[in-house]
């Protein structure tokens, strides 16, 4: 009763049809009355952790608080159960089964657990693109410095002007000795989207192994699990799919499972029939996953679709004003079917030093380095794009 009578009062009951992706009005509504972004707060990072709305917070806050009264007869953790009915939901919205989903923490763990779950020997080598996160690629040289597999990296043209020129750029460095092909399906510094399918398709016709780092995939774009044809996928839930920090995926092909080893085990992983042997991890907070169920039920009342067509919308809005800089370089494909709601560029400027200066003044958060990436999501504000390029006008001319 008390989530119907939520749901009457809401601002997403209240939207019907739900808004258009350029419906700037509407998507400010639910900026305003979902999330607890303050007014002065230009938040353009989704790419590295989201913003939860004010129910999937209060879900993971309600949980804990009843999980410390002991209330229940529940254990108020996961990391030896099973947690069925978390899977369950998450499968359906990802595109796969639960028996082929583990929850973990994050994209960084699950690509951890992949690296060091494969049986591979001195010799074997891993490709990768020179494109990849930090923790995409720190997992793969960890296991080269322990057990002598070599790692090496294939350059992708940036910025692409098609996935065939992604795929055949990846492709056509495997080599006898290549033993798994690592790499991300949305980067991380480019926001870059792979042809997935392709290329795992082509790798599996030679017996390779594919490990895709899909932490910018789920919420970002539109797939199923099952369509891009990997072994297995690392993913984070907490940038794009509205949830608390700390949740993530680990998607092991059915077929794939006698070949992963778990890393972290509790008594009775043996007997485990599933993918839930790769996250049996020990006692950790179940809050956060309640937050999960809670950001799934969201993102299902608002539409998928329409979300992913907002933050696409936006992305595009944001390429268009970077064009307007001779000075500035895009990194993100010209071809809008290549990206989703990540923009990244370059500045020909030595120093972006008093760039950064001026956005912090100006409360815009956006990722900082040599690369510049515009996250958009749909608590963004079209004034919240304008106000970053308007400061780097102001600054670089």
């Amino acid at each position: 009763m008390k989530r119907r009578l939520f749901l009457q009062s809401s601002t997403l009951a209240a939207l019907s049809p739900a808004p258009a992706a350029n419906d700037d009005a509407a998507w400010l509504k639910i900026r305003k009355e979902q999330f607890a972004l303050p007014e002065w707060r230009a938040y353009l990072n989704t790419g590295s952790v989201g913003a939860a709305p004010n129910r999937v917070v209060k879900a993971s806050n309600d949980y804990l608080a009843q999980g410390a009264s002991y209330s229940t007869d529940q254990y108020p953790r996961w990391g030896y159960e099973a947690m069925d009915s978390h899977r369950i939901a998450l499968a359906k919205f990802l595109g796969t089964s639960k028996e082929e989903l583990a929850l973990t923490h994050n994209a960084t763990e699950s690509m951890s657990l992949i690296a060091n779950g494969l049986d591979l020997k001195s010799g074997d080598e891993v490709l990768m693109t020179d494109q990849e996160h930090p923790s995409g690629r720190g997992c793969w040289l960890l296991k080269q410095a322990r057990t002598g597999i070599r790692v090496r990296e294939a350059k992708i043209p940036i910025p692409p002007k098609s996935s065939d020129e992604i795929a055949d750029a990846l492709l056509s460095q495997i080599r006898p000795e290549t033993r798994v092909l690592s790499f991300s399906g949305i980067t991380t510094h480019s926001g870059l989207l792979f042809p997935i399918r392709k290329i795992c398709d082509a790798a599996r016709a030679k017996g390779i192994i594919t490990v895709v780092d899909g932490a910018h995939l789920a919420g970002q774009v539109p797939f199923r699990l099952d369509d891009l044809g990997c072994d297995v996928f690392a993913g984070s839930l907490h940038k794009w799919m509205l949830t608390p920090p700390g949740c993530g995926v680990l998607y092991v092909h059915r077929d794939f499972q006698r070949k992963l080893w778990p890393t972290i085990v509790v008594d009775g992983w043996q007997n485990s029939k599933d993918a839930v042997k790769y996250m049996q991890l020990g006692c950790n907070n179940r809050a956060e996953l309640e937050g999960v169920l809670e950001a799934l039920r969201f993102i299902d009342e608002l539409g998928a679709q329409r979300i992913y067509d907002r933050i696409h919308h936006l992305a595009q809005y944001a390429y268009s004003r970077a064009k307007q800089f001779p000075y500035v370089k895009l990194l993100s494909s010209p071809n809008p079917a290549l990206y989703g709601g990540m923009v990244a560029f370059e500045v020909d400027r030595p120093d972006y030093t008093p760039l950064w200066t001026k956005l912090a003044q100006r409360k815009v958060w956006t990722l900082r380095g040599p690369k510049i990436r515009i996250s958009s999501h749909i608590h963004t504000r079209p004034s919240d794009i304008d106000l970053f390029f308007d400061t780097l006008k102001e600054v670089f001319g």
